[in-house]
């Protein structure tokens, strides 16, 4: 019985009486020996196709001619199975010309037709996969992208991403981009990479899953533009435009573009390295695409909270926190030195500074976000609670409040340089709990209280270079508790018990209304977080504080709830920063 295969198959398909649950045993076999299996069948249609022995149709690739079998080349192509089974006019055609295929790739396609075997190598198995893609074979095309696969290298593989793209062949593609977005760095030094079209090496720059930080993307840019410098020079301030050079390390920035010939040449270059240095100097004010974190880099921007009050305003909190808006994810941090109740807050150079507070406090924390630590500065030259601060021009302005007896006029700037407070022109019309913003290189005091029982509608602002106020077009509400931020050349207000955000402009002095909020608010935090207008937490008119946030987007103008403070919160401060996250 050698080579003999026996296959018995039972089905259940009737009751029968006889056995009480029925049953109608139905047996099947099959036989076969060694000399007539498929695959030595095959192999002698192979041979009769090469000497053309019972072969009914002719393919012409190149002016070669394959004498083939049409039921051969039907059973396994869906191609040759539509010409030759269909109404096509190549069914009652000898001989068949085929296009955009090669005669090597077709002999190949023959050879695993016929056989079912295929010798693929790096140098033909584009062009055996094309011809297979072509004539719809399958099960070529799916061994010729597993051999890709199994190729893929640093070497190679922006080239197979192109082309997993074009063919939709979405596993490679995926598996090219996971090398990409991971080694970029090694990828970014193959001949492949320094041959890109400027095109792709721009559409590279673009991503925002490069899993390296900026420094990498700098060098490769550089390394792509001398590599043929004369030709590629002009293309520079289009590739660095993408790039994210006011987050780069300091000494890197000098060394690398200061010192660069064909940057300093460039008068494009040169307006993007200024705009690096001015956010070195004034931070936050300094915003564009370029400021804001590559998502993979490990950076990102995080809001935090700071401090506040619970249930009721006795209820104090001393916590820190931080959010990630990407993950969803509060972060703890280093808490704020004793309880503080009516202070301000404001960032400047990626650190945090707290000023002021109950009960005319004049004490100023700065919090080192890279070292998560408070640590002391200069005092206030008086000290305020219900005031406000804000950067400007790389200094730290603390304007107005109350101390106790009176609402205050009196404005001071700090110098990060100088660790000292400076007092400046004084606000016009005294105000606490008002809102205040810069924007565009002044100061905007917005709304507040005057007196215990009344607000004012003024909006007054400060210009630096003059050390001058003068009041701006008035806001349409007269309200307390407000917080002001800027984004795009615009300010934004919440607070006071509104239930709208309000939109300022300094350009055209014009208010708008931008969002109905679902509540009214006060002493709400409010921060600019990728892009987006962040309102977090606050007090409505029945004294009840919520954990809800929003986000406002100027782009889509959309207002959407967000990820809840962890506890309910009023009167607490409200920043972002970019740290290190540590994770990607």
């Amino acid at each position: 019985m050698a080579g003999i295969e026996l296959r018995l198959g039972y089905r259940i398909s009737a009751r029968s009486p006889s056995m009480g649950f029925g049953a109608d045993v139905n047996l099947e076999a099959s036989f076969s020996t060694s000399s007539y299996e498929p695959e030595h069948i095959l192999q002698v249609l192979n041979v009769f196709r090469r000497s053309g022995t019972f072969t009914d149709v002719v393919l012409q690739v190149e002016e070669q001619e394959f004498p083939c079998h049409r039921a051969v080349l039907c059973a396994s192509s869906h191609y040759f199975r539509t010409m030759f089974m269909g109404q096509l006019r190549e069914n009652g055609q000898s001989v068949v010309r085929l296009n955009e295929v090669t005669s090597v790739a077709l002999e190949h396609l023959l050879n695993f037709i016929y056989e079912g075997r295929v010798q693929l190598q790096e140098e033909n198995v584009e062009i055996i996969f094309r011809a297979a893609d072509l004539l719809d074979v399958p099960a070529l095309s799916r061994a010729c992208v597993d051999f890709l696969g199994k190729c893929m290298s640093h070497f190679n593989c922006l080239g197979l991403m192109e082309f997993a793209k074009h063919y939709s062949l979405q596993p490679l593609l995926e598996q090219c981009q996971n090398l990409l977005y991971q080694d970029f760095d090694i990828v970014a030094k193959q001949d492949e990479f320094l041959e890109l079209p400027v095109e792709k090496v721009v559409e590279l720059l673009d991503s925002e899953k490069l899993q390296v930080q900026e420094e990498v993307l700098v060098e490769a840019a550089l390394l792509w533009v001398h590599h043929q410098a004369s030709q590629r020079k002009a293309a520079l301030g289009k590739l660095l435009e993408r790039l994210r050079l006011p987050l780069l390390d300091p000494v890197f920035f000098i060394n690398m573009l200061e010192a660069d010939d064909l940057i300093q040449d460039s008068h494009e270059c040169r307006k993007l390295l200024q705009e690096a240095r001015l956010y070195r100097t004034y931070g936050r004010e300094i915003s564009s695409k370029r400021t804001k974190p590559r998502r993979q880099s490990g950076w990102a921007e995080v809001i935090v909270v700071i401090g506040g009050c619970g249930k009721n305003r006795i209820l104090r909190c001393s916590v820190t926190e931080k959010l990630d808006p990407t993950s969803g994810k509060w972060l703890t941090s280093a808490n704020v030195p004793g309880y503080k109740y009516e202070f301000a807050v404001c960032e400047l150079h990626n650190d945090i500074y707290l000023s002021g507070g109950q009960l005319n406090s004049s004490q100023v924390w700065r919090f080192l976000a890279q070292l998560n630590q408070w640590v002391s500065v200069g005092s206030l030259l008086k000290g305020r609670w219900r005031h406000k601060m804000a950067s400007l021009c790389g200094k730290l302005y603390a304007v107005g409040g109350y101390d106790g007896q009176q609402r205050l006029s009196s404005v001071e700037c700090f110098s990060v340089f100088e660790n000292v407070w400076k007092p400046v022109a004084p606000l016009l019309l005294p105000v606490s709990s008002a809102a205040l913003a810069s924007c565009s290189g002044k100061l905007y005091v917005i709304s507040g209280a005057v007196t215990e029982e009344c607000n004012t509608n003024m909006v007054q602002c400060y210009d630096p270079v003059k050390d001058q106020w003068t009041y701006m077009m008035r806001c349409p509400f007269s309200q307390r508790c407000l917080n002001a931020v800027s984004l795009n050349s615009s300010i934004y207000v919440a607070g006071g018990l509104l239930d709208v955000l309000y939109c300022y402009s300094p350009k055209v002095d014009s208010w708008s209304k931008v969002a109905e909020l679902p509540m009214k608010l006060e002493n709400c935090g409010l921060t600019v977080c990728d892009g987006k207008v962040y309102i977090l937490g606050g007090r409505d008119e029945c004294e009840s504080v919520t954990n809800r946030t929003w986000a406002f987007d100027p782009l889509s103008g959309q207002l959407t709830e967000e990820m809840p403070l962890t506890q309910s919160l009023s009167n607490h401060g409200c920043v972002t920063i970019t740290q290190h996250l540590h994770h990607k």
